[in-house]
């Protein structure tokens, strides 16, 4: 880098640093709430839009895919623009696109919204964690990194809780114009409190590599999202699938080549933190079969109604704000090794319990298999955000939370397509080809998305034990 070029960093903090705290938590919590937001109104969507379950799914895989598309170069932008330019602006293209949501008649113009609100929320999340890093001092960086993950993670989980109660009491449309005026205010507060941009950086923009990364990303989760209709031995799942790790391969030579990569990484060579990213892709997507699949099951097995499940499966996020702030707490001295495990140990334990639902099920019985996913993930999140901030060297904070942002992602839409792919597969095979399954085979195929979801956690559990050894 030549001596002109000076890195993009944010004047002096603002006055009360708790403030901008608050205010990136808004947009955290924003952005990642509308990743779930819609699972509960999966089923009406499917009977208002008139769209079968494997479409109506793009509603949550487009905004998820979406975001993995454009993380990386989200983030690279906002170190050449300024960080709390490009979140200010995310924003507003959030707000944006959540009233094209809101205005939407078709599937296809939701979809097209979602993207839309997707790209904004993409610059929301690529900065949130370099902002908080920035303002705070060392001494109380954890700590605020800390509460942005769990925000992170209470956003995740509390989409369904929420969508439902707006979906059951006043429709679908309203998920989305939630999101305006909060988005309207949380920008002009911004304008106020977020500390301004100072220099920018003098370094061309990695135009091969972003483009590279797009459609390496795009076709390999299109062709994830899709491999259940084409069939997983297909030539267009196989073919599809080479060619976009070939893109990928081609990117990763790229990127070690150019003299200013998209994507820095020389990050994973750090053993916690690459630990840490492949445990969270794999916990998010084991999360996410339960977020995507219990509603279904609550509503179309158990008789629910929207308000009611969303009120249910708040269980999980109630429970884990509860014993989240005391796992960050324990972390800080005892370490994230323990934690995390036991945190994994115990959502093993709530899958298992999953796999033994009934048509017939008890709630209370029920609401306590969601309460363990609940602590699981208390236990797990804090301590593996802090594992993996704490492993990268101070200036490469930044790249380090949106590659923490990307392995969150990439999980939400794994889990995604994999459990509606599974489901899918299961009701062709229990119900008979049936246009309306019997509730007996919906929770048959569940019970295989359950277990699947649990091998998938001790798939997270043998990779996260790794760091006893660090």
């Amino acid at each position: 880098m030549s001596g002109s070029a000076q890195p993009a960093r944010l004047s002096r903090p603002a006055a009360n640093r708790w403030v901008v705290l608050a205010n990136v938590s808004l947009g955290t919590f924003m952005s990642t709430l509308d990743s779930s937001i819609a699972n509960v109104a999966l089923p009406t969507l499917s009977r208002e839009l008139a769209a079968p379950i494997h479409l109506i799914q793009w509603v949550l895989t487009a905004y998820l895919l979406t975001i993995c598309a454009t993380l990386p170069i989200m983030g690279k932008i906002s170190d050449l623009l300024g960080r709390t330019r490009v979140y200010l602006f995310g924003f507003l293209l959030f707000a944006f696109g959540s009233a094209l949501c809101g205005l939407s008649h078709s599937l296809g113009f939701l979809i097209f919204s979602r993207i839309v609100q997707a790209i904004g929320a993409a610059c929301l999340m690529s900065n949130s964690q370099a902002i908080v890093a920035e303002t705070f001092a060392k001494g109380d960086r954890g700590r605020a990194l800390g509460i942005i993950g769990t925000v992170v993670s209470l956003g995740s989980l509390t989409g369904p809780g929420i969508g439902g109660i707006l979906v059951e009491r006043f429709g679908w449309p309203t998920i989305f114009w939630i999101n305006v005026p909060i988005g309207a205010l949380a920008f002009l507060a911004g304008l106020v409190f977020l500390p301004k941009d100072s220099a920018r950086k003098r370094e061309p923009f990695d135009f091969a590599g972003s483009g590279m990364f797009i459609v390496g990303m795009t076709a390999f989760l299109y062709i994830l999202s899709n491999a259940q209709d084409w069939g997983w031995a297909s030539a267009a799942v196989l073919g599809g699938g080479a060619c976009s790790l070939a893109v990928f391969a081609g990117f990763y030579v790229w990127e070690r080549r150019v003299r200013y990569p998209m994507l820095d990484f020389s990050l994973y060579r750090i053993p916690a933190f690459a630990i840490g990213n492949l445990t969270a892709v794999l916990v998010f997507a084991a999360n996410f079969f339960t977020t995507v699949m219990l509603p279904f099951y609550l509503q179309n097995v158990l008789g629910l109604t929207p308000e009611k499940t969303g009120y249910f499966m708040m269980v999980y996020p109630i429970t884990m704000a509860v014993v989240a702030p005391l796992s960050g707490f324990l972390s800080d001295r005892m370490g994230s090794k323990l934690l995390t495990t036991a945190g994994l140990v115990v959502t093993i334990a709530g899958f298992l319990c999953l796999t033994t639902v009934t048509t017939q099920q008890n709630r209370l019985v029920l609401a306590l298999f969601l309460m363990l996913f609940g602590l699981g993930s208390g236990l797990f999140q804090s301590p593996n955000n802090a594992s993996i901030m704490g492993a990268v060297p101070p200036p490469k904070l930044g790249s380090a939370g949106g590659l923490n942002a990307l392995a969150r992602n990439v999980g939400m839409v794994l889990g995604t397509s994999v459990s509606v792919s599974i489901y899918a597969t299961g009701l062709r095979h229990f119900g008979g080809g049936a246009a309306t399954p019997d509730p007996q085979a919906m929770v048959s195929s569940l019970h295989i998305v359950f277990w699947s979801g649990l091998a998938v956690c001790l798939l997270a559990l043998s990779v996260s034990l790794r760091r006893l050894k660090l």
